[in-house]
């Protein structure tokens, strides 16, 4: 990494740090870029100089958050055999990881932001390599995606691929276990439901409507 990546990376890091921190103890609705800028010791107009808004920002700091999911998605994966056990795995290990932390899930992927944030999430993982950790080709892309519905349609195309699910299927599928989880995790925000029993009926709810979806034999 040339000298000036290192000095972009650096600051950027600050800034992240700042943020994360007021995270921590305000959450994020207390957030602001005078008080990152006040935390991380420059002013706000230098803070422009790498994050574009407040959302950018935000994004950057939530996304340290999820590196344990990010982690832990080999080790869940290790034994999925086909497509459609990886399908339920990896919603496995995303109710398990986001509900433990659904106010930064619930930012990172549902947030009202301006704008598709994709490139930013790419832009991320670009400075900060390590937090992607090693994982196969297709879900590195599905890890990419900042939309929630098409890093579901990255691991659904591949069980109509494999001959689980039609074609005409695949957004039904998606679409439907999107919004059990959404449901789920706004009810968990609103203190409405233990964490154990969000995750025990989100995998329910969804292997129920994988099976309604399934093609027979």
């Amino acid at each position: 990494m040339i000298k000036k990546e290192l000095q972009k990376k650096r600051i950027m890091t600050y800034f992240i740090e700042a943020a994360d921190e007021i995270i921590k103890e305000e959450g994020i609705s207390g957030v602001t870029i005078r008080k990152v800028a006040d935390k991380a010791g420059y002013n706000s107009a230098t803070l422009y100089n790498y994050f574009e808004n407040l959302d950018h920002l935000l994004l950057f700091a939530a996304m340290r958050h999820i590196k344990d999911y990010a982690s832990a998605l080999p080790e869940y994966l290790k034994n999925s055999n086909d497509a459609l056990d990886k399908f339920l795995t990896i919603w496995k290990c995303f109710c398990d990881y986001s509900f433990k932390d659904p106010e930064i899930y619930y930012a990172i992927f549902f947030a009202n932001l301006d704008k598709d944030l994709e490139d930013y999430i790419v832009q991320y993982y670009k400075l900060f390599p390590d937090e992607l950790g090693i994982q196969p080709d297709n879900v590195s892309t599905m890890l990419l995606k900042h939309n929630i519905y098409e890093r579901g349609m990255t691991i659904v195309n591949e069980c109509v691929d494999e001959g689980f699910i039609r074609k005409e299927d695949a957004e039904v599928l998606n679409e439907m276990t999107t919004l059990v989880y959404e449901g789920i995790l706004l009810r968990i925000l609103k203190g409405k439901i233990s964490y154990d029993e969000a995750v025990k009926k989100t995998m329910k709810y969804i292997e129920l409507i994988v099976n309604s979806l399934l093609i027979k034999n």
